[in-house]
């Protein structure tokens, strides 16, 4: 299969009304000594994103550094068990093992041409820390990247390999210590520390960093498009992603949203039910507000306070979500499903047995979402496998 490449040429996305808002969502509510930063960083983005040469040297890394195009694989033992035709999209079989690879090499690429000393970078699972401490390592540029002290207990092994790969690793036990404090801390030093690069890890914070992020994972979205006409001669009926701040799952979406007849649905991190404090299910459980950077949904108290989350997914234990995901929603455009670690748990060891590939518990959400709802439905869907399970392996989740 050739490579497909992310063109310069490009669409913009027609929801986005005005700059860095999609409908009434998104924005740059930062405080003053950010926004020079974050306004310049628009304007070298919306420079380089139609630079031939960029594209190029993007292009190249993703074919011989990430391995793309990743493989849409006809999952058959999975499809008999639920009863439809459901390919995976294989985003865990790319160089560090999940997608985040492809934005963390757009935006070094771009920090690189800002003639940039040093990145930091929050992160969750941990996928996109190790994903931004291999993109350093790859540019020889420093590297500090910020985890919750909870998660770093929980994805030890991600961790590891963050140190392993050269970069300095710092916990944060503010908060519940989980993703939202490290975007706190790395926002916080990114405030202090004016040369610094934040490669900000998801479609979520101010603008430009969801219309940024968004372009650079969007390359799933167009291979999938186009590797499903080829395998299949049509488009899928449905197609299904985890949601935690948005990333994987805007890539995906982003080759399908003119596409009407294709349904949109998305997982989003359940816990243990519909329970404030116990679940991550932001687009069913939040309302619209200010949360770090950005006006999208949040899961909040009376007051509008953002509350503590959970779920046994530390990508997608996460309060907000990115504001083209609250678009969607508003608009209908796509659907919003709360999973529970229950549900994801027997996913994870469901698509294990049936196809020997073992899923981040991430993935497992949307790998659960689709088992229950293409259930005896005889539909053709995609299933986004944003990252592989190595990482939780050793959580004893069976």
């Amino acid at each position: 299969m050739s490579t497909l490449y992310i063109k310069t040429e490009l669409k913009e996305n027609k929801q986005e009304n005005k700059p860095g808002y999609f409908g009434e969502f998104g924005g740059m509510f930062v405080p003053p000594v950010l926004e020079p930063k974050l306004l310049k960083l628009s304007e070298v983005f919306e420079e380089l994103k139609t630079d031939s040469t960029f594209i190029k040297e993007f292009n190249y890394y993703l074919n011989q550094y990430v391995g793309r195009p990743s493989p849409l694989y006809f999952a058959q033992r999975l499809s008999s068990e639920v009863g439809s035709r459901i390919y995976l999209k294989r985003e865990d079989l790319n160089h560090t093992g999940a997608h985040k690879i492809n934005n963390t090499i757009g935006q070094i690429l771009i920090a690189k041409r800002m003639g940039t000393k040093e990145i930091i970078a929050e992160t969750g699972a941990g996928q996109h820390g190790v994903a931004t401490a291999t993109a350093a390592a790859l540019m020889g540029i420093k590297c500090k990247i910020f985890m919750g002290k909870k998660d770093a207990e929980r994805q030890q092994l991600n961790a590891y390999r963050i140190k392993l790969l050269g970069s300095e690793f710092i916990t944060t036990d503010q908060g519940t210590a989980t993703l939202k404090d490290a975007v706190d801390a790395a926002l916080g030093y990114y405030i202090e520390n004016s040369n610094a690069f934040y490669i900000l890890g998801s479609a979520v914070g101010p603008h430009p960093y969801p219309s940024m992020v968004r372009f650079f994972q969007s390359i799933i979205g167009s291979e999938a498009r186009k590797q499903i006409i080829e395998q299949e001669g049509r488009l899928p009926d449905s197609i299904f992603a985890c949601v935690g701040g948005g990333s994987n799952a805007i890539g995906l979406y982003s080759g399908f949203l003119e596409d009407k007849k294709v349904r949109i649905y998305s997982a989003e991190g359940g816990g243990e039910g519909l329970i404030p404090g116990r679940t991550a299910s932001t687009l069913v459980m939040g309302k619209p507000m200010v949360f770090q950077g950005t006006y999208s949904y949040c899961v909040a108290d009376k007051q509008g306070n953002p509350i503590d989350t959970y779920s046994i997914a530390a990508g997608l234990d996460y309060p907000g979500v990115g504001p083209e995901h609250a678009f969607l929603k508003e608009s209908k455009r796509a659907e919003y499903h709360s999973v529970t670690d229950a549900e994801a748990i027997e996913a994870f060891k469901k698509l294990s047995a049936l196809e020997g590939i073992i899923p981040a518990i991430e993935s497992s959400h949307a790998v659960a979402l689709a088992m229950k709802l293409l259930k005896n439905k005889n539909e053709l869907s995609i299933v986004n496998l944003s990252g592989r399970g190595d990482k939780d392996v050793d959580r004893k989740l069976i």
